[in-house]
């Protein structure tokens, strides 16, 4: 009986409600927060007292299923992080976390390769960019946006995951089964004096940066140090298949080149405009001729440096246009330990140039072809000892790159 005139109550006020709907024009209803929490209480009051399955009921559980959807539905880069994620992200800064190495992306609603680490799972697999991931585990990953992907790809290391990835290029699909790792990733590669190109005689440096975090710029900086006492003449920076890392760590990367307190960038949101500068320590600035190469795949932390450099003339970019990811992430603690990855501003170069959705375009473009790229990869991967710098394989954009060097030291010899 309770039951029948509670649902006869319903009845009446969607009844009574529709009727006055007919006679009033409604007015727009006030957005207060106030009355959104009542009803997002009082839902989750609903499936904690009549859901089907109770041990989904727990009040934490659902508070953080709420702020998931939440912030996934903001855009692809805000997220909420349980205690457990949050303490995983605050490690990958500090280059070692367990995984495949995969950096994914999402590109017209598919889950793709952005870049798979060098020396990871995901890396000797042979997985390349532009690779889609159809599964994970045997589950669609049509309904994942990238921030719960990541969640599924990270896990104890020893534990093999499966992805059915497809090949856009060949159409051809395949399970690769991987068994994650401790990644440890160092950040700056292959530091070396290039073969001289002949007839030019001079010593151009190069050192590749795979990701920005913590330790990069101190590594950076020790590499280059080396590279100047074997009288390095200009350099190239290669910053292609880059997914960026740590604001401050791009920042200190750009100032091994700039002079102190240099605006490197700025950002517009909500909130005022906040400017990040190089330190105000003096010290000695690498002056040399300075080439960076980007590509498609070149994201965040590498565009901040590339627009930097390439905006105030200090650098010239040979390459494709970068990835188009400028847009600012806030890592915001919650009580419980948990934390909110907040979109909150975007990027903007010295030259006030937006680098979100539109990325950072070369002086001089340079590409390479599909088996290019695909031989550049496998040369990386199947290197003996890649913790050691080998002979660098020339490819077309570096040969670019080489060649702007060399026309920037003729022309200062001959001025």
């Amino acid at each position: 009986m309770r039951w029948f005139l509670k649902i006869l109550g319903v009845a009446v006020f969607a009844s009574t409600a529709l009727a006055q709907e007919a006679s009033d024009t409604p007015e727009k209803a006030e957005d207060s927060p106030y009355e959104q929490l009542q009803l997002l209480a009082r839902t989750m009051q609903l499936i904690r007292q009549d859901y089907v399955d109770e041990s989904k009921t727990g009040y934490t559980d659902l508070a953080h299923n709420a702020l998931r959807g939440l912030l996934d539905q903001l855009d692809p880069h805000s997220q909420f992080m349980d205690a457990k994620n949050f303490k995983n992200m605050q490690e990958d800064t500090r280059s070692e976390f367990g995984g495949l190495g995969v950096v994914v992306t999402e590109r017209g609603g598919v889950l793709t390769v952005l870049n798979p680490m060098e020396d990871t799972p995901g890396f000797r697999a042979g997985l390349l960019p532009g690779d889609q991931i159809l599964k994970i585990n045997g589950e669609s990953t049509e309904q994942l946006n990238v921030n719960s992907a990541v969640e599924k790809l990270r896990g104890q290391a020893g534990e093999s995951v499966t992805l059915t990835i497809k090949r856009p290029s060949t159409g051809e699909i395949k399970d690769h089964e991987l068994v994650r790792e401790i990644i440890k990733v160092p950040s700056v590669k292959d530091a070396q004096i290039l073969p001289p190109r002949p007839p030019s005689t001079a010593r151009i440096g190069y050192v590749r940066i795979t990701q920005f975090n913590e330790p990069t710029a101190n590594e950076l900086a020790a590499e280059l140090d080396k590279l100047e006492k074997q009288g390095m003449d200009a350099l190239v920076l290669d910053l292609r298949h880059n997914p960026g890392g740590l604001l401050g760590s791009a920042v200190d990367v750009a100032g091994q080149f700039l002079p102190p307190n240099t605006l490197v960038v700025f950002t517009e949101g909500r909130t005022p405009s906040r400017e990040y500068r190089t330190s105000t320590k003096p010290t000695a600035i690498r002056k040399y001729p300075l080439v960076v190469l980007t590509n498609y795949a070149s994201a965040s932390g590498s565009e901040i440096v590339a627009g930097a450099l390439k905006d105030l003339d200090r650098a010239l970019v040979v390459g494709e246009t970068t990835f188009g990811k400028g847009s600012v992430q806030s890592v915001i603690a919650l009580p419980d330990g948990s934390a909110a990855r907040l979109t909150t501003a975007k990027y903007f170069t010295p030259g006030r140039k937006l680098i979100h959705e539109h990325g950072v375009a070369p002086h001089i473009r340079a590409t390479l072809s599909q088996k290019e790229e695909v031989d550049l990869l496998r040369y990386r991967r199947e290197r003996e000892d890649p913790s050691k710098p080998g002979a660098v394989i020339w490819d077309p954009q570096l040969e670019r790159a080489v060649d702007a060097l060399q026309g920037s030291l003729l022309h200062a010899k001959n001025n």
